[in-house]
C-alpha cells in the first residue's frame, strides 16, 4: 500500500469571498465528511501545512504582487478595526477578506510542504485539501477565485529546491490554468499538459504556444471516454517523451457532469481512470511520486465524490 499525505490547515476554511460564492469554506467540508466516512481518510497520512515564505512565492510571482496582496490584507484589517468592509473585489469573481491572504500562504505552503514530503521519500504521494485554488493566478495578477499558483509555485520549487530536472503538471480542471501557464510557459524543466472547456473562462484559452505547453481545449458537452481518449493519445505520449521526476496535478473537479460552473461530462470513474494512469506513468519515471492540489469543483456532492474516487487511487484502497 502506498503512504499518502493529506496536506490542509483549517484557517484555508476561513477564506470566505461573501454569501453565495461557490468557491466556499463548505468545500473542504464536504471532503473531509466524504474521506471520512468512506474509510479512504483512515489510508492517508495528516499533515497540517505551513505557510509559503516570501522566497517561495517569488518563484511564481512579481514582488509588487505580493506585497500588493500583503498590503491589501493589512488595510482590509485596519478598516475592519474602524467598523469598516470585510471584503475588497479584485475582480467580478474574486474577493478578499480578512483572512484570504493566510489562506492563501497555506495553500501555497500545503503544495511546497507535500513536494518535500515526497522528495524525501517519507510519502509516495499526496492529495492537498485547500483553498483558495492557484491555477488562474498570474505571475502579476490574481484572478478567477485565485491569489497565488499554488501548483506553478511548487513545480519551480521542485526544480530550484530539490534540483529536479524534469517535473510534469497535469490540469484537468474545467478551465484552462492561464496563470500556471502564465508561469511555466518556455521553462524546458517543466511540462505542463491539460484539458479545457473552450470557448469558455478564461477568455482566449490557452495564450502561449511554449514547447513545453500541450493544453487541449474540448468543446461543450465533451464526455469521459472522449477525454480518455485524449489524454491516451495526447497527454502520455508527452509525459512519457519527457519522463518526469516529479508529476504535480491540478485537481478540479467542476468538468464533472452534475457541476453547473462547466458543461463537460466526467463522473467519478474518469477521475479515478486518468489518476490511475498517471499513477502508472509516476512509478514508471517518478518512484511514484505525485503531488495534488485542488483547484475547482464547485457541486458540493460531487466534489465530494469525485475527489474520494481520485484520492483512493493515488492511497492504493
Amino acid at each position: 500500500m502506498s503512504k499518502t499525505g493529506y496536506f490542509t490547515h483549517p484557517d484555508c476554511r476561513k477564506h470566505d469571498m461573501g454569501r453565495g460564492h461557490p468557491e466556499c469554506p463548505e468545500r473542504l467540508d464536504v471532503i473531509e465528511d466524504r474521506l471520512r466516512a468512506s474509510g479512504v481518510g483512515d489510508a492517508l497520512e495528516r499533515r497540517e501545512a505551513s505557510p509559503a515564505i516570501m522566497g517561495e512565492l517569488l518563484l511564481g510571482h512579481g514582488r509588487r504582487h505580493v506585497a500588493a496582496l500583503r498590503g491589501l490584507s493589512e488595510i482590509l484589517l485596519e478598516e475592519l478595526t474602524a467598523g469598516g468592509p470585510d471584503h475588497y473585489s479584485l475582480d467580478p469573481d474574486t474577493v478578499m477578506g480578512k483572512d484570504t491572504y493566510r489562506a492563501a500562504l497555506l495553500s501555497a505552503g500545503a503544495v511546497i510542504d507535500a513536494v518535500d514530503a515526497v522528495m524525501t521519500g517519507e510519502m509516495e504521494n499526496a492529495f492537498c485539501a485547500v483553498r483558495p485554488p492557484g491555477h488562474h493566478a498570474t505571475r502579476n495578477q490574481a484572478m478567477g477565485f485565485c491569489f497565488f499558483s499554488n501548483v506553478a509555485i511548487a513545480a519551480k520549487y521542485a526544480c530550484e529546491r530539490h534540483g529536479l530536472k524534469r517535473v510534469a503538471i497535469v490540469d484537468f480542471d474545467v478551465h484552462h490554468g492561464n496563470g500556471t501557464e502564465d508561469i511555466v510557459a518556455g521553462d524546458e524543466r517543466i511540462l505542463m499538459v491539460s484539458f479545457f472547456q473552450h470557448p469558455f473562462y478564461p477568455e482566449g484559452g490557452a495564450q502561449k504556444h511554449d514547447a513545453n505547453l500541450l493544453n487541449c481545449p474540448v468543446p461543450a458537452y465533451t464526455k469521459g471516454m472522449e477525454v480518455r481518449e485524449l489524454v491516451d493519445t495526447m497527454w502520455i505520449p508527452r509525459l512519457q517523451e519527457h519522463q518526469p521526476e516529479l508529476i504535480l496535478i491540478s485537481a478540479g473537479f467542476d468538468a464533472h457532469r452534475d457541476d453547473d460552473m462547466g458543461l463537460l461530462g466526467l463522473v467519478e470513474s474518469d477521475y479515478a481512470w486518468i489518476t490511475e494512469r498517471l499513477r502508472d506513468i509516476a512509478r514508471r519515471f517518478a518512484k511514484g511520486r505525485i503531488v495534488s492540489a485542488l483547484e475547482g469543483g464547485y457541486n458540493l456532492q460531487a466534489l465530494a465524490r469525485s475527489v474520494e474516487a481520485h484520492v483512493r487511487v493515488l492511497a492504493d484502497v
